[in-house]
């Protein structure tokens, strides 16, 4: 005899007895489902084990990380490079892929590793504003790029065509992108910027899948990564650059090989500074006490960064009293931005009146 104790009608059928019987419809709970155990023999190889001895053994035969940016970013790691917007990130990056293409240093910062075919996924600069930075008229006979530097733009109406639901868009993008480093065989992949990959980066789900999906293509085809990445709009600027800069979930930082920052020095709004962040490959070089000074300048045809010199951060940080005083002007030009008279800013602030008017000449 037929087991109908787990049978369930379909919705609209139920819908339609409701209907009949003149009471509203209310759908059925759904059992929830019992997850089943997976087959130990089907996963028995996810790890493989060794004695501590024998890892070291396998550790002497693996060749040594070559250096792409310096101590800042290795072979086969997957390393963020975040910073405030209009810092200079993608000049930087920009500067470091092409370096890497030649097989050269980007400025005093050597790469090690021989030339190699690079892969700069931009999702931030039209063709036109691409040629802009990298054009200098009178000089067209002197090409800015090495053939091993390739860029993908991103093109909207063929996501739309692409997307047939059956993927979020960030999957899509990944995909594309992977299909196109097979094709290329490139052995390092540039993202301007991780915010373009999915609105998901924000909460631990969406960025433990991000994350999992660059790592697995870094690992399948003996990628280098790097992804760059913005800091929150409202940090104290009285306080160095850290791992809690970086805007997102903290499981993005979490499962990066390095990274590494951009700051505006406080006394010169011309002058950054790099920062190493994380690093797995070797021990802090620029950290605290010794960033990379640097501005950024067209020579001939070419926007970069040119170095100079070193310094501790704290020469480039505003005091907290500065800070505080910076944090008040742009509270009461928001309010003022409202709509609010200098008197109401005065009360609501608990300031004075000549305050109030002093912050707003600037």
């Amino acid at each position: 005899m037929p087991d109908y104790s787990t049978f369930e009608r379909p919705s609209a059928i139920e819908k339609l007895r409701a209907e009949i019987r003149g009471i509203p419809y209310r759908p059925a709970k759904r059992k929830k489902q019992t997850p089943q155990q997976p087959d130990p023999m089907a996963i028995r190889n996810l790890f493989t084990v060794y004695t501590g001895n024998r890892w070291m053994e396998l550790g002497d035969r693996e060749p040594e990380a070559k250096m792409l940016f310096g101590e800042f970013w290795y072979q086969h790691e997957l390393c963020f490079l975040f910073a405030n917007t209009n810092t200079g990130k993608s000049i930087l990056a920009v500067q470091i892929g092409n370096a890497i293409a030649r097989g050269a240093k980007t400025g005093p910062f050597p790469c090690t590793a021989p030339a190699a075919k690079v892969l700069y996924a931009d999702f931030e600069l039209s063709t036109s504003q691409f040629h802009k930075r990298y054009n200098k008229p009178g000089e067209t006979d002197i090409t800015p790029f090495n053939d091993n530097f390739l860029r993908a733009q991103f093109n909207t109406a063929n996501l739309l065509e692409a997307n047939t639901g059956d993927m979020v868009d960030d999957e899509l993008l990944l995909t594309s992108l992977e299909y196109r480093i097979q094709q290329l065989q490139a052995t390092v992949l540039i993202i301007d910027n991780i915010s373009c990959l999915g609105a998901g980066t924000g909460n631990a789900a969406g960025a433990l899948r991000l994350m999992q999906r660059l790592n697995a293509m870094r690992v399948e085809h003996k990628l280098s990564i790097l992804v760059l990445a913005h800091t929150p709009k409202r940090r104290n600027p009285s306080l160095p650059l850290s791992v809690g800069d970086l805007l997102g979930s903290k499981l993005l930082m979490n499962f990066a090989d390095s990274a590494f920052t951009i700051g505006i020095s406080n006394t010169d709004n011309s002058l950054r500074y790099i920062k190493q962040i994380k690093q797995r490959s070797n021990h802090q070089v620029y950290g605290d006490d010794n960033v990379c000074l640097g501005r950024i300048q067209k020579h001939r045809n070419f926007l970069q960064f040119r170095f100079d010199g070193n310094s501790p951060e704290s020469q480039h940080l505003l005091t907290a009293a500065q800070a505080r005083k910076q944090q008040l002007a742009e509270k009461v030009l928001q309010l003022s931005a409202e709509g609010h008279s200098q008197r109401q800013i005065s009360e609501q602030l608990g300031i004075g009146l000549g305050t109030v008017n002093r912050l707003l000449k600037g």
